[in-house]
């Protein structure tokens, strides 16, 4: 992997809180059919699990993301993933006012997956420990899961996984297993990551070898990953020292395990318009 340098960051961010929340909740227009995931369509327990000893989450700091894309070409190194399928997307979104910014985009882990509802063979389900992942061996390509998931995060196969990633070497090299074609491939936290590492006794979000690449990639310190159950974790810390967390599309109350830090100069102005 290239060596890291932290980028400086000379832009002043002149965003109001509410322009980024208005923002956050219009990037994924597209995936509005979420709301097809009713209760009516909702499946067994076993499906949805969650409830663990441990809750994995994930904290995005905007201010520190620079859109380097390295969480994007990590991921795809070590899901040995082709140049034009990404569990990771960034973005650059544009405020009512003009002003830019960067937007990173992993799986949000929700506890009440949309995705998870409608598969009609339990393909996609939460864990124990909240991890949002997939039973490639179950999925039939409906993409129902792809159609309801309203963050626009799930990538179907389209063929099989013949080539070595072009980010590999330089981001890392492949650590699972290649998906069928077919399938609705995702994110997930890196789970074989956080598995192996806790078997070693190491600490995910502290130890790098049991972290998600995309985390131990970016060279801003913009990702923290830890169990959102304990207090002491990297991302609990980084939530309790914060002054106004987001989650994107709240409303929908999916309850999504990855948090966004909006712009300081933002929470500055929402206090002054109090």
């Amino acid at each position: 992997m290239p060596e890291k340098e932290t980028p400086s960051i000379d832009r002043e961010d002149k965003v109001s809180r509410r322009d980024f929340v208005k923002i956050t909740g219009a990037i994924t227009g597209a995936a509005i059919l979420t709301t097809f995931a009713s209760s009516s369509l909702k499946k067994a327990d076993a499906q949805h699990g969650g409830g663990g000893e441990r809750r994995w989450g994930m904290v995005i700091d905007i201010n520190l993301c620079i859109g380097c894309n390295y969480c994007t070409y990590a991921c795809q190194a070590v899901n040995n993933l082709s140049d034009d399928m990404r569990y990771n997307l960034v973005t650059t979104e544009t405020l009512v006012n003009g002003d830019e910014y960067f937007l990173s985009r992993p799986c949000m882990h929700c506890d009440d997956a949309p995705c998870v509802h409608v598969c009609p063979v339990a393909a996609t389900y939460v864990r124990d420990d909240g991890i949002v992942t997939m039973d490639y061996d179950r999925c039939i390509g409906c993409r129902y899961c792809e159609v309801a998931c309203p963050y626009d995060v799930r990538v179907f196969n389209w063929r099989e996984h013949t080539e070595t990633s072009p980010r590999v070497p330089a981001f890392g090299t492949p650590e699972v297993p290649p998906r069928p074609r077919g399938v609705v491939e995702k994110c997930t936290f890196c789970e074989h990551r956080i598995d192996t590492g806790l078997e070693r006794g190491l600490v995910p979000g502290v130890d790098d070898a049991a972290t998600p690449a995309c985390v131990v990639a970016c060279p801003t310190g913009a990702r923290v990953f830890g169990d959102l159950n304990d207090p002491h974790s990297p991302a609990s810390l980084t939530l309790a020292a914060a002054k106004t967390p987001i989650r994107l599309r709240e409303e929908l109350s999916t309850s999504p395990k990855v948090y966004y830090l909006p712009p300081q100069s933002a929470i500055g102005t929402a206090a002054e318009e109090e």
